[in-house]
């Protein structure tokens, strides 16, 4: 078994880990170095060719490898050791990680602090139990990604998406443009779980059929898929069975959600947040276990690649920092509540020193779909300002600075609450 140290391991070689890896090095701690499990870096973005990032962090748009691409000439540029094909197998609460890949064998590093950036995975077929058989031609819409970006197969031609996921409305547009036919794409919600943008330029600009407040109830078919019967639900998501029709179909691509990536997580003892499937972390990205942070799609699912830079970017500051001793906390730790309309709010703690910043950013989502809101902050019940915004929609990241100098004037409040309401008239 080779062992070696590291002032920093992270752990995923996607946009989260290459942004937070090169952060590392820039805030002064060259000793880093990326595990990632797979043949390249850039994690999902190598298979998402379609445009659409940067629009934030670069201003202007990319597809996704050119985004991946630019932080992997970080990377690069500052020389971190990166090793591919590398599963890691455990993490242990005083940092040790163990990993292991055909050229070296057996591996123990011990680190300085670890950053978690192993991303999400999608949801199965398995998870939704959906009766019927288990022909081929159900599979996930990123695996369908994969297969039509990446590997050059089509997976059919004949298609219904079941929800409405960012990475479902991409399929319905990819697949049209492979010349299938998109029959449908089906939500069980009252209201899609994608971006805006995403259902005008992939369903609407294509004339593609949404569904909403519908689901799939059978899989028919033996060898293939030869077809899906859909079935309006009512207000408690409940089939209606005398709005059951069969659509003729060679294949279902899924997408019905993400869940972070966390069993390596579980093994460091992190705590996890049941809402967002991520670890509990203050503002640092810093989780329960001293020294191990985490950041992007493992930490919660986001919405842009952007802010997962933002995110890992902040994650690799404060590790630096820990490695450096420069990791300070003060005497009081405030807790971050979601309150009205809002499923939850990162980071889940204020606990550290950070007078040489101006605002940390706050990153929520709304638990339904409002429309004219204002987003008000309290501390300890006493409003301290608020923001508004247009529309909040669940499928949509919203992201709202809490100011340093208002943390400054805070004495001895023990909770910050968010609450998304509706403007009077709405």
């Amino acid at each position: 078994m080779l062992k070696v140290k590291k002032d920093v391991v992270v752990i995923g070689g996607g946009p989260a880990g290459l942004a937070a890896a090169a952060e590392v090095y820039d805030n002064g701690v060259e000793d880093v170095i990326i595990l990632e499990r797979d043949f390249e870096l850039g994690g999902i973005l190598p298979q998402c060719i379609h445009n659409g990032f940067g629009l934030h962090y670069f201003k202007e748009e990319l597809t996704g490898p050119e985004y991946s691409q630019r932080f992997e000439n970080d990377v690069e540029e500052r020389d971190i050791e990166v090793k591919l094909n590398t599963m890691v197998l455990d993490v242990t609460p005083d940092r040790k990680v163990y990993a292991m890949n055909q050229e070296e064998g057996f591996l123990e590093i011990e680190a300085g602090a670890v950053i978690l950036a192993m991303g999400c995975r999608e949801r199965t077929a398995g998870a939704l139990g959906i009766p019927g058989t288990r022909p081929a031609g159900v599979l996930t819409a990123g695996t369908a990604q994969r297969f039509t970006n990446i590997e050059g197969y089509v997976p059919g031609e004949e298609v219904v998406i079941l929800g409405s996921g960012d990475i479902g409305l991409i399929m319905a547009r990819r697949m049209r443009l492979e010349g299938a036919d998109v029959k449908a794409v089906c939500e069980i919600l009252p209201y899609t779980g994608g971006l805006t943008r995403n259902v005008v330029q992939c369903l609407e600009d294509y004339d593609i059929p949404l569904l909403l407040n519908h689901t799939v109830t059978k899989i028919i078919g033996n060898d293939r898929l030869e077809a899906v019967e859909i079935t309006e639900v009512d207000e408690n998501m409940k089939p209606k069975p005398e709005t059951s029709k069969i659509i003729k179909a060679d294949t279902l691509l899924l997408s019905v959600g993400l869940i972070p990536e966390n069993e390596l997580s579980k093994k460091a003892d992190v705590v996890l947040d049941d809402t967002t499937g991520g670890p509990f972390v203050n503002e640092g990205r810093e989780t329960n276990i001293e020294g191990i942070f985490a950041c992007g799609n493992v930490l919660h699912v986001h919405d842009l690649v952007d802010w997962v830079t933002q995110e890992s970017q902040i994650a690799g500051n404060w590790a630096a920092k820990y490695v450096k001793g420069e990791y300070k906390r003060t005497d009081s730790k405030i807790k971050m509540k979601a309150g009205e309309n809002v499923s939850y709010v990162i980071p889940h703690t204020v606990e550290l020193d950070g007078s040489d910043r101006n605002r940390i950013p706050l990153y929520m989502r709304v638990s339904t779909p409002l429309m004219a809101v204002d987003i008000n902050l309290y501390a300890d019940g006493e409003k301290l300002y608020s923001f508004s915004e247009p529309f909040a929609k669940p499928g949509e990241m919203i992201t709202v600075p809490l100011a340093q100098k208002t943390l400054d004037d805070l004495d001895d409040v023990k909770e910050i609450r968010v609450d998304i309401i509706e403007k009077e008239g709405q």
